[in-house]
């Protein structure tokens, strides 16, 4: 298929672009559905809920508020009510508003729209429409005609989910600015302006692609408005990850003297397996929210999983056109020149890279212990973690609806933000209830409405906000003695009540989500690595990574360590349905890494049957590409911080630090150094359990068209004064003097060279500041372990 499409290229190209551009005419005609459906079945809060739907079948369309604040005088001086009214009855006159509920109309008085003291007091306004259905147009006339309404000792605020939508950063913003940052990484990675414009172009169709497909989901399913901006957050990261490990493998092929087609071809029949095969992860992992069973997951692993699955196909069949249309432009010119003047470049791994494998190589006790106290480190603040719901209260302190949240706070209460309903079927009465209620502790205000259809509805105003962990122990009050206690029939609804049955359920069957997901990577990699320790490392490596970045998370946002300076706004609770979505992207991420990495060392591991070579060699080949694909990541999930989304922010922040740790202090130190620590037994497997475990083919090995008797020597060049030799070059002769292989030894001396078949051979050795040495070497079945020290002065040794 990848040559197909390298030759196919601009058919390839047209077909990609008409569905980006069909899809998005079709997403502009229909526009979008969006849905929050965060009640939980067989909760007491969905069926309050049912009750209260039946009781008023007719209450719709979103309902906000605006906000006033007398600093001298009170809300109902003349001088005051002749700014304010005028603006409400300007704002009940727009198409649009339904409603405007004021506290100056008749029988309005202080009947719970004015504060005790008088200083504050709200109107409510009803739109005709839900929030996402109304008019951005019509919000803003509605903030500006409210606003115009202040002056020196008035201050006039909104809050509302509708009230929201004009806050927002521009749309795309952040999607932007972890682009520009994702590519400013690439170019200093790959130093050439179209390698680096590839994967964004990837990036950009996938993404694009996915969005407009899950515009369109939103009309036939329950589909969230975060969702489309978790997946464009985790299209774009896995999008530019994918096409740099396609491209890597693709640049790294023509330095070494392949053509540009076959080199495309194999990269995409090598790295595009692995890109399959972690794309896949990606997606099993995402699916497994299902086992949740919350509706609300349900659109979110639509839009992630679709937006995945389509850059995983442009990964695979548009980025090897593209490559074909680009041809050798994919090196720098720099790069060009040195290929035509010096020829292929040694396949051995240099720099920083070799260097720091060596070190891990030398000591891997303290690595491993300093990368493993960091990480415990960061994860303490995870023994707090409290999950439940952000709100406008947890909005920066410069937006109109923190303002407005906090006005309604300091007038009527905190808990005001956030009331209980609790519902009563039957007809029953009431009285009783509401009396107990009343004298319950943490209650600032009962009040029953008539009743309706046979369900009486009781508001229940607490003394603590919607937020507290008080609110919670109130509710669980009310459900497990209040309501008994009464006689009567009754469940307890509203937001707050949501949001905390959905927390409650979360955290009941989060357990078994992650055995189900570690199980998962346990056998994906068993499968792949034919070892128990392997994947055993990794499913311990990954909960520490999801401890730590928990860890951070809490730090951040529910301890508040920052969280201002940082413009994240306001601590509070981590909200509920985060660490699902968190652990199934963290999930497959760690296991592109893992793969990634253990990948290669699993390959010099059955060349040499040395663990010390394979792990060394290994992190020192593909370091630097999972770093500087973690990088990317971090750039992009950081900046959906400019989303204007709590849940979006938090979603980023945790991300990014998942990645960042995962990349470079446990891909890059913890695993290598236990892998070091535990030598042989890494690739430990039960001889049973190999016969009856299938094989499964992440990546076909690069070596894989060698001869049958195909083995490998392999050893450390030392100096005279016994320091390793690195750069020096490594050439294995036949009997007939035809050169078969050659190398450069790493930074730590070692080297290896591949031998085609058993038999007699002469190793030749040059280094620039020591004389040629050459060893005749005897070579059998298996690797062949040959340490060379290079003395002053040399002859060719029998």
């Amino acid at each position: 298929m990848a040559r197909w499409c390298y030759r196919h290229r601009l058919v390839v190209l047209v077909l990609w672009l008409g569905a980006l551009f069909g899809l998005g005419a079709t997403g502009s005609t229909a526009g979008t559905d969006y849905s929050n459906v965060f009640s939980l079945p067989d909760t007491d809060s969905k069926t309050a809920y049912d009750l209260m739907l039946k009781a008023f079948p007719n209450a719709a369309g979103d309902t906000d508020t605006v906000v006033w604040k007398a600093k001298d005088g009170s809300v109902t001086d003349q001088a005051v009510r002749s700014r304010i009214e005028p603006a409400l009855k300007d704002i009940a006159a727009m198409k649009g508003v339904g409603e405007v509920t004021s506290p100056y109309a008749a029988g309005g008085g202080r009947s719970g729209r004015i504060s005790r003291d008088g200083t504050i007091a709200f109107a409510q306004v009803t739109f005709t429409e839900q929030s996402n259905s109304v008019p951005k147009g019509l919000v803003q006339d509605v903030v500006d005609r409210a606003r115009a309404a202040e002056r020196s000792g008035l201050q006039v605020e909104l809050g509302g989910q509708a009230i929201t939508r004009v806050q927002e950063p521009p749309q795309g913003l952040s999607e932007i600015v972890g682009i520009t940052a994702a590519a400013v990484v690439l170019f200093l990675a790959f130093g050439a302006l179209f390698a680096m414009v590839l994967p964004i172009a990837i990036a950009v169709m996938g993404v694009g692609c996915g969005l407009m497909a899950t515009a369109l989901l939103s009309h036939v399913t329950d589909v969230p408005e975060v969702a489309p901006l978790l997946g464009s957050l985790i299209g774009l990261g896995v999008g530019i990850d994918y096409a740099l490990f396609i491209v890597t493998r693709h640049r790294r092929g023509i330095q070494r003297g392949l053509d540009i087609e076959e080199s495309a071809v194999k990269a995409l029949n090598t790295s595009g397996r692995a890109v399959l095969f972690a794309g896949g992860t990606v997606c099993i992992a995402l699916a497994g929210m299902l086992v949740m069973n919350m509706r609300f997951l349900d659109g979110v692993v639509i839009a992630t999983s679709l937006t995945v699955v389509l850059s995983v196909l442009a990964a695979i069949t548009l980025l090897p056109a593209l490559l074909g249309l680009i041809g050798p432009r994919v090196l720098s010119r720099r790069q060009r020149r040195r290929l035509a003047a010096d020829g292929p470049e040694s396949a051995e791994p240099s720099g920083l890279a070799a260097r720091w494998s060596a070190y891990v190589q030398k000591r891997p006790r303290a690595v491993g212990a300093a990368a493993l106290v960091i990480m415990l480190m960061l994860a303490v603040p995870v023994l707090s973690l409290r999950l439940g719901a952000t709100d406008q209260g947890n909005n920066k302190t410069s937006t109109t609806t923190r303002q407005a949240y906090d006005l309604l706070a300091e007038g009527f209460g905190p808990g005001f933000n956030g009331p209980l309903q609790v519902v009563v079927p039957g007809g029953a009465d009431a009285a009783g209830l509401v009396a107990r209620i009343r004298t319950t502790p943490d209650v600032a205000q009962v009040a029953a409405a008539p009743p309706a259809h046979g369900v009486t509805v009781v508001q229940v105003v607490p003394k603590t906000s919607p937020q507290s962990a008080r609110t919670d122990d109130l509710i669980d009050r009310l459900r497990d003695d209040v309501i008994p206690a009464a006689g009567v029939e009754a469940h307890v609804g509203g937001v707050t009540a949501v949001f905390k049955d959905f927390a409650s359920v979360t955290g009941d069957r989060l357990p078994y989500f992650i055995a189900a997901i570690i199980g998962l990577g346990f056998v994906l990699l068993l499968l792949a690595f034919r070892s128990l320790v392997v994947p055993l490392t990794a499913a311990v490596m990954n909960l520490i990574a999801a401890a730590a970045s928990f860890g951070v998370l809490v730090a951040i946002f529910q301890w508040g360590w920052g969280s201002e300076a940082l413009g994240l706004g306001k601590e509070g609770p981590i909200t509920a349905f985060l660490p699902v979505i968190m652990l199934s992207l963290l999930f497959g991420l760690s296991m592109d890494y893992q793969v990634f990495l253990v990948s290669r060392m699993h390959e010099e591991w059955v060349h040499t049957k040395d663990n010390a070579r394979a792990v060394r060699v290994g992190l020192a080949e593909t370091s630097r590409v999972i770093n500087c694909a973690a990088l990317i990541m971090v750039c992009v999930f950081s900046a959906f911080v400019l989303s204007g989304d709590v849940e979006g922010a938090m979603a980023g922040i945790g991300l990014a630090a998942a990645v960042a740790l995962d990349a470079f202090v446990l891909r890059t130190a913890l695993v290598p150094a236990a892998m070091h620590l535990l030598g042989r037994a890494n690739w430990w497997l039960p001889r049973w359990m190999d016969r009856r475990v299938p094989h499964l083919a992440v990546e076909p090995r690069e070596s894989a068209s060698a001869p049958a008797g195909f083995t490998v020597v392999h050893g450390i060049l030392r100096s005279p004064q016994g320091e390793p030799l690195s750069g020096a070059t490594v050439t294995l002769i036949s009997r007939g003097g035809r050169q078969l292989d050659r190398v450069e030894s790493l930074a730590d001396g070692s080297y290896i060279v591949a031998v085609p078949e058993p038999g007699a051979y002469v190793l030749a050795v040059t280094c620039r500041q020591l004389p040629p040495v050459a060893r005749h070497i005897t070579v059998g079945e298996n690797p062949l372990p040959y340490d060379v020290e290079v003395p002053d002065d040399v002859d060719v040794a029998p």
